[in-house]
């Protein structure tokens, strides 16, 4: 018998959807979606953003009322649009976006909503015993629950969280994205969680876009395109291009495509620049035409060296020159001026203002091409909204939509529409296709190719290793606020980028043409 079947129990499914569908006004964005989760089965739900996931698992969770269909949990029906109902029947969600309460304790996190009392007054003794067992279940016994939570790793946040569900007496685990911001170390720990819960019995549906850790964790999985079902069954029976096919509805014979390019003089210079902690003097080069990887584990440095580049963050000591020009510290408008553009990690927080509507979103940072005497032509700006629509396929209604409505991916397509439109010399991409599917992310791979081959510099920071070997053409890998050496993509392999990340050192620190840097 497989650890599969071991795992999965023949006593009847716990969780069973039936003809579940959604729609907003006249769009139907999910449809008549059946599926069955036994006990213990770990469940991948893949497709592409905008595929209607978040809308399903919402509606799992209570938090979205369907239009058609209904839910059971071991054999009951549960009221639909009852976030209090489906906690009570068993199905728990962990969001990408944290729900913590920073300010209280573990334990208090844990009891959150469900707390035990005594003659009117909470028993603190039983909410602590709850939670010690919720963590040892996970395997994290060593956890203090009284220590504050703001304390945390994201990681370690991620794991109270399901430890809260554990408390909750869960039987259904809905993670959504859970591996998005989390270091190497942390991601094993939650597959480490993840199994034990299996084992359990607990079922787990696990959304993710990466698809070798979908094949670590998960045993089966469920395909939505355009909000319907595309396909299901073991992951053990099904290759890679089969799953992107389902996702996608059509071949994906690359997701790598190169475009040609050449690297041309060198006209981004970064010389010994260093913020309040990190970074600490950093020297790099870059090329007209040239794809430069930064990579380097969470803490490395590169989100805040990027923010000293682009003038968010104080940059006390070093020079930025680009092209002919000198970026003064603190000034994004002067960055901006001089030709260089970001496009940052925290799209909903600082990346896209999320009120606005597309076609502000996509030209706000460059408004001069619909200025006349004053006024703007709005029939210009949103004619260029839609053809910059058209050229990143962003799934939507109109330019007028807000930003707020998209899927997490038509977003990342809006933001990167923006620093097209501001026709940059040099992109600064911090995890452009962090949350993105696989459709989208070759999508962006291509994009990055041609904004090369039109001579312009793109400084592409990543935590998937992969993607900087097959896009970059060069990588400079970053560990404790330093560049500790710059290699060809070619002459690079995952495993050396990691062992320099965690904070190996070469003979020497070069820039990207391969010179030694002088660190005296």
């Amino acid at each position: 018998m497989s650890d599969l079947e071991q795992r999965v129990s023949s006593d009847g499914a716990v969780l069973t959807t039936s003809g579940v569908g959604k729609r907003y006004g006249k769009n139907w964005v999910l449809r008549d979606v059946s599926m069955q989760l036994q006990r213990g089965q770990v469940l991948a739900l893949l497709g592409e953003n905008g595929a209607g996931k978040s809308t399903f698992v919402k509606i799992l969770s209570g938090a979205v009322t369907p239009d058609q269909g209904h839910l059971q949990v071991d054999g009951k029906a549960i009221p639909a649009g009852r976030p209090d109902a489906a906690r009570g029947a068993g199905i728990a969600m962990v969001y990408q976006e944290l729900s913590v309460c920073d300010d209280l304790s573990i334990q208090d996190n844990i009891m959150l909503g469900c707390e035990k009392h005594r003659f009117g007054w909470v028993d603190r003794g039983e909410h602590r015993r709850i939670a010690q067992d919720a963590l040892r279940r996970l395997g994290h016994e060593n956890l203090d629950p009284s220590t504050r939570t703001g304390s945390l790793s994201v990681g370690a946040k991620q794991l109270v969280e399901i430890a809260r569900a554990l408390a909750a007496d869960a039987k259904v685990l809905i993670l959504d994205e859970p591996t998005s911001s989390l270091p190497q170390a942390d991601v094993k720990r939650l597959f480490e969680a993840v199994e034990k819960l299996s084992h359990e019995g607990i079922a787990v549906i696990y959304i993710s876009h990466f698809l070798e850790e979908v094949r670590q964790i998960c045993d089966s999985y469920l395909v939505l395109r355009d909000g319907q079902l595309a396909g299901t069954g073991q992951l053990q029976n099904v290759e890679e291009p089969e799953i992107v096919r389902l996702m996608v509805g059509r071949n994906v014979d690359d997701l790598y495509p190169q475009t040609p390019h050449t690297l041309g003089e060198p006209r981004l210079v970064v010389n010994q620049v260093a913020g309040r902690k990190i970074p600490r003097e950093v020297s790099l080069t870059v090329r007209e035409g040239e794809i430069l990887g930064i990579a380097g584990l969470v803490g490395a440095g590169r989100t805040e060296f990027a923010r000293c580049l682009i003038g968010l963050d104080d940059r006390p000591q070093g020079s930025v020159k680009l092209g002919q020009r000198i970026i003064p510290p603190h000034s994004p408008r002067a960055a901006i001026s001089a030709g260089m553009a970001m496009v940052s990690e925290d799209r909903k927080g600082e990346g896209l203002a999320q009120n606005l509507s597309i076609g502000d979103n996509a030209t706000l940072s460059r408004l001069a091409p619909f200025q006349r005497a004053g006024f703007l032509n709005e029939r210009r700006r949103r004619d260029a909204t839609q053809e910059l629509i058209q050229r990143l396929e962003v799934k939507t209604t109109g330019p007028d939509q807000p930003v707020s409505d998209l899927s997490g991916g038509n977003q990342q397509k809006v933001a990167l529409a923006r620093v097209l439109h501001q026709d940059a010399d040099c992109l600064i991409l911090d995890e452009p296709t962090r949350g993105v599917d696989v459709g989208t992310k070759s999508e962006i791979y291509r994009l990055i190719g041609e904004i090369a081959a039109g001579g312009k510099m793109v400084l592409f920071i990543s935590s998937y290793f992969q993607e900087l070997l097959s896009t970059c053409d060069n990588i400079a890998v970053m560990a404790r606020g330093n560049v500790v050496e710059v290699r060809p993509a070619k002459q690079w392999t995952e495993h050396e980028i990691l062992l320099a990340a965690m904070g190996g050192e070469g003979d020497a620190m070069k820039d990207s043409t391969g010179d030694a840097i002088d660190t005296t």
